[in-house]
């Protein structure tokens, strides 16, 4: 079993560039550093730290097991955490669309919690493809998927309003031979679809900008680098909405889904009546 202490001491040394900086972190004296530091070399059967002058740098295998020190230690720390709190609703892992965290909800999550100091919430926010391996993988207990309209399962859907978007002041030419496409990376729901429009419309198509962010999804329509689909909620002032006059028609229908994992905990289905009782108030002010 690893030692934490000696790991917390192995940290210590790479972050500071030496053994006495790290003693001093970790209230040890520099020779009990250098101690630690060796018990763990040989329990690895390998050095994992090179001495260059004063400077200490890691190895190969030092900077791999630097990675994972740090996350055993930040696990140890949440779990100390987590049982040091007063007996209340624990934790909830909850997966979140990004324009939906854009979108008042993050104000309302953290509205939330204050009114319940006992509950601990991991928000994450991210694509439906991923927040949906996460959900199966056991990694999340409650999620907001976006998917394609009719897919079974989940606790509430709601059919999602989603548009052709082009730049206000620098719009693309609909007409264009290639159409400019911005969007996610491969993956994505609304690239998928996107693609599949143009191609059902017999037209050719390039990716003109890729981001992960969907801020710089934003960002580039509205600088006129290309087209892209975006839900209603993360339509910005500096966007037009293009419709099937322009020679883009509707694409394939999605829906937001709130989906559990199995047994879910009481407060895991607090926080989703809470989901619920948003995207329901979505759908109305869209309405």
């Amino acid at each position: 079993m690893l030692d934490l202490e000696l790991l917390r001491s192995f940290v210590s040394v790479v972050d500071a560039g030496g053994f006495t900086r790290a003693g001093e972190r970790v209230h040890r004296t520099q020779s009990t550093v250098s101690q630690q530091i060796k018990r763990l070399e040989d329990d690895f059967g390998r050095p994992l730290l090179n001495r260059v002058g004063k400077k200490v740098i890691p190895t190969e295998d030092g900077e791999l097991l630097l990675a994972y020190a740090r996350r055993l230690l930040a696990l140890a720390e949440e779990t100390r955490d987590v049982l040091a709190r007063p007996k209340g609703d624990g934790v909830v892992r909850l997966g979140i669309p990004e324009d939906f965290a854009a979108y008042r909800l993050t104000e309302l999550l953290a509205s939330f919690m204050r009114s319940r100091p006992g509950l601990r919430l991991d928000v994450r926010a991210d694509q439906g493809k991923y927040l949906r391996r996460e959900l199966e993988r056991g990694e999340l207990d409650l999620a907001l998927l976006k998917r394609p309209a009719g897919e079974k399962g989940g606790i509430s859907t709601w059919p999602e309003r989603v548009h052709w978007v082009t730049s206000k002041a620098h719009p693309v030419n609909p007409a264009t031979h290639s159409v400019p496409l911005i969007g996610f990376p491969p993956g994505c729901l609304y690239r998928a679809g996107a693609i599949h429009a143009i191609e059902s419309a017999g037209r050719a198509w390039h990716m003109a900008y890729t981001s992960s962010s969907l801020a710089g999804i934003q960002a580039a329509v509205a600088a006129g680098l290309g087209l892209s689909i975006l839900s209603e909620i993360a339509i910005q002032p500096g966007h037009r909405v293009l419709t099937a006059k322009d020679g883009f028609a509707p694409i394939d229908k999605t829906e937001v889904a709130l989906v559990a994992a199995p047994e879910a905990s009481p407060a895991t289905l607090r926080v989703a009546d809470l989901l619920a009782d948003f995207c329901n108030s979505v759908q109305k002010a869209a309405a």
